[in-house]
């Protein structure tokens, strides 16, 4: 059924109106001018065929039907804006689910959580770690970061971290394997592999040992995990040799939890995007995290950007 509903702003003149029972007062609420408030208002009488006040020389008041229809309109306002508050606390507040690979969650985004916590305090992030792609018609999930080449239909897709790989290994290991200045010194040495990137997407051992131009290294051998911050954990408890996501290893590199071994890296032409509904990107919870993970980035994007990226293999005789 149809509703025939008077013009809001000519409500809201009227009900400011006969609340001070002034047209100058309600003016100064509105901030408009006087003779708007009393445009509105005839406007509203016209509308509706009735007389609400009984204009006065120096006074304003209700007529009897006026005076009915004043406390109707009140109310329907009151809960209008009740509702309006209750709507905008829900979207500045509460949570905010987010879908991530669990490397991704565990190296990178909880440890700068309590930097998003600052920023936005009355946004609870809620991570859902899982590696299968979130369906955001069926799942209960807000925004995503997926790591692959952007191309996901029918969502707003944004890249806000690329990658480049190197070999690191942790401190105490480098201390107890000098011969690791140059690529040829990891003959012989445990490389640890990462099953979840062992596909198409990614560069793997194999991969950086043929653009580096290294002989006599097996890239076969050594163990493989199913997740990078497992790998990142073994090298960190000096198993071997792996290969690092720079992205993802960056406090680690900063800290000395972990050493960089040579200059040569690989960027790779995948990346961390940001993703989302398209009808979500305007929401003050999702633009939230969006603005913050690229500010979070800046730095890596500049890096990115900024290095010159030895792709080229390297002689032997070049890591003497």
């Amino acid at each position: 059924m149809s509703r025939k509903l008077p013009p809001l702003n000519a409500l809201r003149a009227f009900e400011a109106a006969a609340r001070h029972l002034s047209f100058t007062r309600a003016a100064d609420e509105l901030y408009v001018t006087q003779a708007a408030v009393s445009h509105q208002v005839k406007a509203l009488e016209e509308y509706l065929s009735i007389q609400l006040f009984k204009r006065l020389n120096r006074a304003l008041l209700l007529t009897e039907e006026g005076q009915h229809y004043y406390p109707a309109v009140r109310v329907a306002l009151d809960d209008i804006a009740q509702a309006t508050r209750s709507l905008y606390r829900a979207e500045t507040s509460g949570v905010l689910t987010v879908s991530v690979n669990p490397s991704f969650a565990s190296l990178w985004l909880v440890p700068r959580m309590h930097r998003f916590a600052k920023l936005y305090p009355d946004i609870d992030i809620r991570i859902a770690a899982d590696d299968a792609l979130v369906d955001f018609d069926r799942d209960n999930v807000d925004v995503a970061v997926r790591y692959g080449r952007g191309n996901w239909p029918k969502l707003h897709v944004e890249k806000f971290m690329a990658e480049e790989l190197f070999p690191v290994c942790s401190s105490r290991y480098l201390e107890d394997h000098p011969e690791l200045k140059t690529p040829k010194g990891l003959k012989g040495h445990t490389l640890i592999h990462d099953y979840a990137f062992a596909n198409e997407l990614d560069l793997q051992w194999e991969d950086w040992i043929r653009k580096a131009g290294v002989e006599g290294v097996d890239p076969s051998r050594g163990p493989t995990f199913s997740h990078m911050h497992m790998v990142m954990q073994a090298c960190l408890a000096g198993e071997g040799v792996a290969l690092g996501h720079f992205a993802m290893i960056q406090d680690d590199l900063k800290a000395g939890r972990l050493v960089r071994l040579f200059d040569f890296s690989v960027k790779v032409d995948i990346a961390y995007y940001f993703c989302c509904p398209l009808d979500a990107t305007q929401r003050y919870k999702v633009k939230a995290f969006r603005d913050w993970l690229l500010s979070e980035t800046k730095d890596i994007r500049a890096h990115r950007s900024g290095a010159t990226g030895n792709k080229q293999p390297l002689n032997e005789q070049d890591h003497d």
